[in-house]
C-alpha cells in the first residue's frame, strides 16, 4: 500500500447462533462496509486478494463466519494466518455471546432449531458450539454479550466502536456487575469487591448507586479501598501493555459486587478516571446492574 492510503479494515463476525449477529452486520452495513454472510473461511485468503486489488474502492469489509459453514471452520485460524501475513489489510474479529438460558429463550420465541442440536432440545447444541468456538473468542479482539441487550441497543454499541475507522487507541471497557445477577461473559478480567465495607447497609446511602458523592466517598474511605486500588491500579498498569504487545484491541475488566449498585460502581468509576489520561488508550465505563432495582 502505498504511504498515506488508509489499510483495509476486515471485520470477523463470528460467535455463537443466536448471540445476534445478523443485527451486527446490518449495523455495519449502515456504517458503509462491504458485508457477506456466511462466508467460508477458506475463501478469506481470495477476499483479501479482492480488497487489495480493489486500488481503495473496497477499504471496509465485514464478513459473517458462523457454523454455518462448520465443514470449513477448522480452516479459519489457518486462514488468518495467512491473510495477515501475504497481504496489507487490518483484520479484527468480533466474537457475540450470550448466557445459555438466553439462547434457549431466543430459540424458543423465534421456534428456529439450532444448527448442532440434530433435531434435539436447542441446549445440547448450544453446548457444544460453546466448546466448539471457545478458542476462537479467546483470540477475539471484541467479545460482545447480547444477553442484556435490545437489537437497537446493541446496534448503537457496534456504531460507537466501529465508527472511527482507523482509531488506534487501545480501548479499555470497564463494567461493573452484580454477583446475584451472573458474571459478564465478555469479560477478559473479573475482580471481586464484595470484601468491602457495604453501603447497603447505611439506610441514607441504600436508595443511590456508587456514582453518588456520598456512596462514592463511603467506599474510598476504608484503608483497605485504598490498599485494594493501589495494588489493582499496579497490575493493570502493567498488563495492559501486555494485551497490547499480544495485538488485542481492547480490555474488558468486570468489577463485582454482590448487587452491582454501589461498591463495585464506585470503584468502577475511579478506575475510569485513573486510567483515562493516556492519548493512546480509550476507557469506557459501564454500570450493569445499577439500575436494576431502582424504581
Amino acid at each position: 500500500m502505498s504511504g498515506g492510503t488508509a489499510v483495509p479494515k476486515l471485520v470477523i463476525i463470528t460467535g455463537m447462533s443466536g448471540a445476534g449477529k445478523t443485527i451486527a452486520v446490518q449495523s455495519l452495513e449502515d456504517l458503509g462496509y462491504f458485508c457477506v454472510d456466511n462466508l467460508p473461511p477458506v475463501l478469506i485468503p481470495k477476499f483479501a486478494e479482492l480488497i487489495e486489488s480493489s486500488s481503495g474502492k473496497i477499504a471496509k469489509v465485514a464478513l459473517v463466519i458462523d457454523l454455518r459453514g462448520r465443514e470449513f471452520f477448522t480452516t479459519l485460524s489457518e486462514s488468518l494466518a495467512y491473510t495477515r501475513e501475504r497481504f496489507s489489510i487490518r483484520i479484527e474479529i468480533l466474537f457475540l455471546d450470550a448466557t445459555d438460558s438466553v439462547l434457549v429463550q431466543r430459540y424458543k420465541e423465534s421456534r428456529r432449531r439450532h444448527p448442532l442440536s440434530d433435531g434435539g432440545a436447542p441446549l445440547d447444541g448450544i453446548r457444544l458450539e460453546r466448546r466448539l468456538l471457545e478458542d476462537l473468542k479467546g483470540a477475539a479482539d471484541q467479545v460482545i454479550d447480547t444477553s442484556n441487550l435490545k437489537p437497537a441497543q446493541l446496534k448503537a454499541i457496534i456504531a460507537e466502536r466501529f465508527s472511527e475507522a482507523d482509531r488506534e487507541s487501545f480501548v479499555i471497557n470497564l463494567t461493573s456487575f452484580g454477583y446475584k445477577y451472573g458474571i459478564p461473559i465478555d469479560a477478559d478480567l473479573i475482580f471481586d469487591c464484595r470484601f468491602l465495607p457495604n453501603p447497603h447497609y447505611i439506610e441514607h446511602l441504600r436508595p443511590h448507586t456508587g456514582k453518588d458523592p456520598e456512596v462514592y466517598e463511603y467506599v474510598m474511605k476504608w484503608p483497605e479501598t485504598q490498599t485494594f486500588l493501589a495494588k489493582l491500579i499496579d497490575l493493570l498498569q502493567y498488563l495492559i501493555p501486555m494485551y497490547k504487545k499480544e495485538g488485542k484491541s481492547q480490555l474488558v475488566v468486570g468489577i463485582g459486587c454482590t448487587g452491582g449498585k454501589h461498591r463495585s460502581v464506585a470503584i468502577a468509576e475511579y478506575l475510569a478516571r485513573t486510567l483515562g489520561n493516556s492519548e493512546t488508550e480509550t476507557v469506557r465505563v459501564s454500570h450493569r446492574d445499577a439500575e436494576r432495582d431502582r424504581h
